[in-house]
């Protein structure tokens, strides 16, 4: 789909072309956040905001000030009030060759915004169908948790299919562990508990699962962050995927195993929809 000019900001001017000399070309240096813009309101800015702070200060990049952003955001929106804003911050642009960055450099800010997908009805209702994707994550725990520009493994993961009715692609990491979705963070429910991967060695840790973790704390749910297999989520009574686009998708089928019922997800679910932080 071709993006107006009007709908992306580089550095709070409109255009859509960056320098060959940006390291986010060069090298996958940088960082980003996707966000839902509804009705010019932006979900969960400040989660958001702070995230983007704690990635870039792990990369050592400077993060641009909140109020600079929020004010790019609102500009794109008084264009577009509804759909899918991206920020993407890179270190900026190096002339001299080599992976180490040159000192005191100027981060780039990229922020567009973009017409939502219209996802059906049933993935919400009636879950969706996860595949289980032959790549497996690498570990790098200096990366781990962070959402950085290299999404390359993401990238294989979902070439592997072509099947419209497969919604999602389900990440194990080397060792086996189960770890998230292509675009998406996962939880099971076993006996009314939540569990959700421990991402200390690969995968991106995202504000929904932030929220989701918050909630099980409020209402006296037990969450667990810890390591399982395939096994143990194929037993799980309920599996579900959250990121800050789709909201919470129920798993209905993966591995030939299926899941009718979904109580724990749908309340989650309504939670997400109507909690507004």
């Amino acid at each position: 789909m071709h993006v107006s000019r009007n709908y992306i900001l580089i550095n709070g001017v409109p255009g859509d072309q960056v320098s060959v000399h940006d390291r986010s070309l060069l090298y996958g240096d940088g960082v980003f956040r996707t966000l839902r813009v509804i009705g010019g309101y932006i979900q969960c800015w400040p989660r958001h905001y702070r995230k983007l702070q704690q990635d870039c200060f792990a990369l050592r990049i400077t993060c641009p000030e909140a109020a600079l952003l929020f004010e790019e955001l609102r500009r794109l929106m008084e264009q577009r009030p509804d759909g899918v804003a991206k920020i993407i911050i890179t270190r900026g642009e190096q002339t001299a060759r080599g992976y180490a960055p040159v000192e005191n450099m100027i981060p780039t800010r990229i922020l567009s915004l973009t017409s939502a997908l219209d996802y059906p009805d049933r993935n919400y209702s009636h879950g969706i169908r996860l595949r289980l994707c032959d790549l497996r994550l690498a570990h790098q725990p200096k990366l781990a948790g962070i959402k950085h520009l290299n999404r390359l493994e993401n990238v294989l993961a979902a070439m592997e299919w072509s099947d419209p009715d497969i919604a999602e692609g389900l990440l194990l990491d080397m060792l086996g562990n189960v770890i998230e979705g292509i675009r998406s963070n996962l939880f099971m429910v076993r006996n009314g508990e939540l569990f959700t991967p421990n991402l200390t060695s690969c995968g991106v840790a995202g504000i929904q699962r932030e929220r989701v973790i918050e909630w099980a704390a409020e209402h006296g749910v037990p969450c667990w962050i810890r390591q399982f297999g395939l096994a143990e989520l194929l037993v799980a009574d309920e599996i579900f995927l959250v990121n800050s686009v789709i909201g919470l998708w129920p798993v209905r089928e993966l591995s030939g195993v299926e899941w009718n019922d979904h109580p724990i997800s749908m309340q989650v679910q309504e939670w997400l929809n109507h909690a507004h932080d």
